[in-house]
């Protein structure tokens, strides 16, 4: 079904209005690390949107309601290997899991596009993750059971709360279609619709949010670079990022780079729709040369002249240094984000007003229509 920007602002047009009374209460709140302005009361409310708590998962034989094009965040600790799709996340955003013994969070957020594997373990203290409800630059804002801190999803760290500037230790994480990660790894095990919640997965809740040029909520930054929404691969050092675009990979490619002073290697497949990087490193006293090994499609992405072969996590799976493992750089897929630009920055003003007529007319026909049902009722 075709639901447009603007059809999607009339529906959220309830939490809106809520979300107005909302923002002006963050300003009596503690410290915050950023700028409290920013801060974007999404609609829902905190768990409004439930995070997933240790799901039921499936084999892969099993799933029929992913298409091979959906996109999935795929996890690998030792011999257990997991899917999250896309079509589940977007409903509930964080998915708090135990994967080979190891609590992790699955955290993504639709509107940005960001999914991220964070370690449950904080401070040496097990906690898990919900939505909050807020944003930041139209980012999801997640908050630990624990401490009922509130973390920034990009930023990867605590920017309000008891924990406030403590940092969040990430896992690796995959993102590619179910296509090409059920090939890479058939024994992989996947979430399950039975989640406990009544839920559509087979609809986007954003309507063409995806695809359409306009953001709900207003961000800060505008950098004309990169097309709006355009996914990339973000690496991040320090506070910096460099971001690397599908179209710059075609059908498979090795991209060696410099970056804040750290040797980076990207792997990354426009057609088979992946990016992944690592740090540069020594084998046997000399730099790894890495060439794309036989057939990515069996998860093995890489080979080295000492005749090691590597997998899509940066593990030696064979060779001589079976059990070696490649630093994974801190990095997100990510969708861009940018300020309107003033065309659209009108379009959206023209909207909004016709979105304030739209709900002036409709409260009138709630109430004619309210009162109709009472007339029957009585009469009856």
């Amino acid at each position: 079904m075709h639901i447009s920007i603007q059809r999607l602002l009339i529906y959220m047009i309830p939490w809106l209005l809520i979300a107005s009374c909302k923002e002006d209460d963050l300003a009596s709140t503690e410290e915050w690390l950023i700028p409290i302005n920013e801060v974007r009361d999404g609609g829902p409310g905190k768990d409004g949107i439930p995070a997933l708590e240790n799901p039921e998962m499936v084999e892969a034989g099993a799933i029929s309601y992913l298409d091979s094009s959906d996109l999935i965040i795929g996890f690998q600790l030792g011999k257990d290997v997991r899917a999250y799709p896309h079509k589940i996340l977007d409903w509930h955003e964080i998915i708090n899991d135990v994967v080979s013994g190891t609590p992790i969070a699955i955290t993504y957020c639709p509107l940005t596009g960001t999914g991220i594997g964070w370690d449950r373990n904080i401070n040496g203290q097990i906690t898990s993750f919900g939505v909050s409800g807020l944003l930041y630059n139209t980012n999801l804002i997640p908050y630990d059971r624990a401490t009922d801190s509130n973390w920034s999803q990009i930023g990867l760290q605590s920017v309000n709360g008891p924990m406030i500037g403590t940092d969040v230790n990430t896992f690796q994480v995959f993102e590619t279609t179910w296509y090409t990660w059920k090939k890479m790894f058939p024994d992989t095990r996947v979430v399950s619709l039975n989640t406990g919640h009544s839920r559509n997965y087979q609809r986007y809740p954003y309507g063409n949010y995806r695809t359409e040029q306009g953001l709900i909520f207003s961000v800060s930054v505008n950098d004309e670079r990169l097309p709006q929404k355009e996914r990339v691969h973000g690496i991040i050092v320090d506070t910096n990022v460099k971001a690397y675009q599908f179209k710059n990979f075609g059908s498979f490619r090795i991209i060696e780079d410099e970056f804040q002073g750290e040797q980076l290697i990207i792997i990354g497949s426009e057609d088979k729709n992946f990016i992944v990087s690592f740090y540069s490193t020594m084998l046997n006293g000399e730099p790894i040369q890495f060439e794309m090994a036989d057939s990515i499609m069996d998860g093995v992405i890489l080979k080295d002249q000492f005749g090691n072969r590597w997998s899509i996590f940066g593990t030696a799976i064979s060779g001589p240094n079976t059990g070696k493992q490649l630093e994974a750089t801190k990095a997100e897929m990510a969708k861009v984000q940018k300020k309107h630009t003033e065309e659209l920055a009108k379009k959206n003003q023209a909207t909004s007003k016709k979105i304030e007529e739209f709900t002036k007319n409709t409260e009138k026909k709630q109430k004619i229509s309210s009162k109709k049902s009472i007339k029957k009722k009585m009469n009856e």
